[in-house]
This record gives structure tokens, C-alpha cells and sequence, in this order.
């Protein structure tokens, strides 16, 4: 394995828990790796297989799915329906040739500023025992995302 091996992971955070989560750990000065990007979603539960899928195929090394715990949710059940969704996607990786490990959905509400750190440094450890996608050029795939952002 490449011992200069950084992943890239694709965080997919909540507008009114994880998110805010994240926004958290970041005030409060938190060390955590720099490897994930944070994408805000209205929900966990919007997230469709399909962007997670596509995340995969475009180089990302990983992707974290963040929401609000069970029962929290500003939409009533969008958590459940990720949950929903997050099976089926791990059902989906091995097809891809991808580990279901590169894949975690995780419960972080507003107030969990550390954990949403400790999370990342876990997801980051694991990948880096994965080691690189096999999709290739996590760099590829933030070349693609930084020209939709204007």
C-alpha cells in the first residue's frame, strides 16, 4: 500500500444536524483529517443511491452519510428512509467492486461537534487500509464537483 495514500471522502451532512454537527467540531477547533468534503443536504433522507454511486465512480475513496439521530429528525422519518437507503446501497458496492466499508451512514446531531471528528478520523483510518478506490483519482472527482460549483 502507498504509505502518501490520503483518501478523499465525500461527506453527505444534513442542513439541521450533521451539518451543523460538522460546523461545530470546525468552531470548537477540533482536530480531525482534512480528507472529507462536506456536502449539505435539506436531509439524509434525500440522498438517492444514485449520487452515492456516482460519488464512487467519479474517484472518491469514501462516503459518509450523516443525518439525525433516529426520532430527531426536522422531517419526521427522512432518517429512517436513509437508513433505508443505506442498506441498499451497501447491497450495491460489491456489484461496483467496491467494499462495503467505504460506505457509513452515522447519526450526528448539532451538539456532536466531537463526534462528527471522531467519525471522520475513523472513516479516514479505514480507508486508509482499503487503500485508493479502484475507480481511481479521487482528484478526478473534485475536478468534476469544483466546475459545477459555479
Amino acid at each position: 500500500m502507498d504509505e502518501t495514500f490520503e483518501p478523499l471522502i465525500i461527506g453527505l451532512c444534513c442542513n439541521w444536524c450533521s451539518y451543523a454537527g460538522a460546523d461545530l467540531a470546525g468552531v470548537s477547533r477540533i482536530q480531525y483529517p482534512p480528507n472529507v468534503r462536506v456536502i449539505r443536504v435539506m436531509c439524509s433522507g434525500m440522498v438517492h443511491p444514485n449520487l452515492v454511486i456516482e460519488a464512487f465512480t467519479k474517484g472518491a475513496d469514501g462516503v459518509l452519510m450523516c443525518g439525525c439521530h433516529p426520532g430527531d429528525c426536522h422531517y419526521q422519518e427522512g432518517n429512517l428512509k436513509a437508513e433505508k437507503r443505506g442498506e441498499a446501497i451497501r447491497l450495491m458496492l460489491p456489484d461496483f467492486g467496491l467494499e462495503e466499508e467505504r460506505f457509513r451512514l452515522e447519526w450526528v446531531s448539532a451538539a456532536e461537534g466531537p463526534r462528527f471528528a471522531q467519525v471522520v478520523t475513523d472513516m479516514v483510518d479505514q480507508i486508509k487500509k482499503l487503500g485508493p478506490s479502484p475507480y481511481g483519482g479521487a482528484r478526478r472527482f473534485v475536478d468534476y464537483w469544483a466546475s459545477k460549483a459555479d
